[in-house]
């Protein structure tokens, strides 16, 4: 399975009272990850964008470990699970040193830009997430 890889770095204001990085800062982490990996979606096809109009409809974490303030590069890992017809399911590992800090999951639905309504996803975004997809995920 190929996996998108973000490098992102920890900022001073991710960082809580206790010294780790706030339980909200990981969903920026994804979304950083996310908007990196369509960025290269549409670089790598060199043609009209494809996976530009979604938005979550879902977004979950599990919490692994704490990430503290000396963890400063993270590795946000990205990948797909299962796609649908309008919909599909990234995955995500937030990691650094070969620790996973947390695996996340969002539901990301392709809208069209002018109902602003569900619409199917598009031959050319499906092959690519097919490149990224788990292979325990394919039906």
């Amino acid at each position: 399975m190929k996996r998108h890889h973000c490098i992102i770095k920890t900022r001073w204001d991710d960082l809580d009272a206790f010294g780790h990085v706030n339980n909200a800062a990981y969903l920026t982490y994804v979304q950083e990850a996310r908007s990196d990996f369509t960025w290269y979606a549409r670089k790598v096809k060199n043609e009209d964008p494809i996976l530009l109009y979604m938005v979550v409809a879902r977004a979950e974490v599990d919490f692994l470990l704490p990430i503290y303030e000396g963890h400063t590069d993270l590795d946000v890992s990205i990948w797909v699970g299962r796609i649908g017809n309008s919909s599909f399911t990234l995955k995500y590992e937030i990691a650094s040193q070969g620790i996973v800090f947390a695996r996340a999951e969002t539901v990301q639905v392709a809208v069209d830009q002018k109902t602003q309504k569900s619409r199917s996803l598009n031959e050319e975004e499906r092959a690519f997430l097919l490149e990224y997809q788990d292979e325990s995920e394919q039906e």
